[in-house]
């Protein structure tokens, strides 16, 4: 009878959660980048939160494209640590290499719904991150930046959402340059 073989990156992805391993943990499955790819997929429903915040974390780095929908769908995870590292991972270009980042139609309404209504600041910080990907290009960003730089509880996140508007370095930096 044929069983479920696990390989040793699975034990791996669970020592995300291991506050003294998590380190090394995280470097490994880097360094073995696709063949730890279906191992980091599923610690995304690992039971620890930090292993899941973890492999958000991973997949910054080791996205496919069929990671991508399970990332997207971890910005609604219970746990605040859990949604920040996924809102960081789908808003983060630097990282992907040559993979192609979701598009506006995949990731902005969960950006615009964290960053709404998230009762965690740090995640209300990412999602600024992510919806100000946008902000050139999609009116809704901008109002939704507009509305968190004027009225979001934390400083910090009202000081973010202002580098995205106009005026803000982040805005100025990512501006589309005019062609010649």
């Amino acid at each position: 009878m044929l069983g479920f073989v696990r390989t040793d990156n699975d034990p791996l992805v669970s020592c995300l959660g291991d506050p003294q391993r998590a380190v090394a943990a995280h470097r490994e499955p880097l360094r073995r980048a696709s063949a730890a790819v279906d191992a980091v997929r599923a610690g995304l429903g690992h039971h620890d939160p930090a292993v899941r915040a973890g492999c958000c974390r991973l997949l910054d780095h080791l996205v496919d494209g069929e990671s991508m929908g399970q990332l997207i769908a971890m910005a609604d995870d219970v746990d605040a640590r859990v949604r920040g590292a996924a809102l960081h991972s789908l808003a983060c270009d630097r990282c992907k290499g040559d993979t192609c980042a979701p598009g506006v139609d995949r990731v902005l309404g969960p950006g615009l719904r964290r960053l709404a209504a998230d009762p965690d600041p740090h995640v209300r910080a990412m999602a600024v991150e992510l919806v100000g990907k946008f902000v050139h290009t999609d009116a809704r960003a901008r109002a939704a930046l507009d509305r968190s730089h004027a009225e979001d509880p934390s400083p910090a996140v009202r000081k973010k959402a202002g580098w995205f508007l106009p005026g803000g370095a982040v805005h100025e930096r990512t501006a589309p340059r005019p062609p010649g």
